[in-house]
């Protein structure tokens, strides 16, 4: 997809500043110069085209009362899909991903409390059949900003 110079200053926009309002989408076309319509539009066609892959907040899970765990699993090459979606239909996974490793699969997972994560990793095991599972609570919080400035990005595969 060829970004032009309005999708990059939209996607500038919502990596820093998206509007916490009741219409959010019409305070980015006020601002942009444009409708609310052309901002969904543009939106829309950046998530089915891959260049955005989700929209939305990031919140303190642990002001939230919720725990964390990073895990790790050894899964055999030809059930890498398989066990990838039995772990994604879990809402508190927020991130799954391959490493070139023994232990080769990832996914930090949210919990309300220990004993619902122990709970969904215990199905996990169950419904995948794989009981070489790591879980490595957090012990403290990291945050990365990542911010892409994207001025002078024309393509994205």
């Amino acid at each position: 997809m060829n970004l032009d110079n309005f999708d990059r200053k939209l996607l500038n926009l919502i990596q820093t500043s998206f509007p916490i309002t009741p219409e959010p989408y019409r305070e980015l076309a006020e601002t942009l110069g444009t409708t609310e319509e052309e901002i969904i539009r543009r939106l829309e066609k950046m998530r089915d085209t891959g260049i955005i892959r989700r929209l939305g907040g990031i919140f303190d899970s642990r002001k939230l009362g919720y725990r964390g765990t990073l895990c790790a699993l050894k899964v055999p090459p030809g059930r890498i899909s398989e066990v990838a979606e039995i772990i994604n239909e879990y809402p508190g996974v927020t991130h799954n991903y391959i490493r070139d490793h023994d232990y080769n699969m990832w996914f930090t997972l949210l919990a309300e409390n220990q004993a619902k994560i122990d709970g969904i990793l215990a199905e996990i095991r169950a419904a995948a059949g794989i009981d070489q599972l790591l879980n490595l609570p957090a012990r403290g919080i990291y945050k990365i900003k990542v911010q892409f400035d994207l001025s002078e990005v024309e393509h994205v595969k």
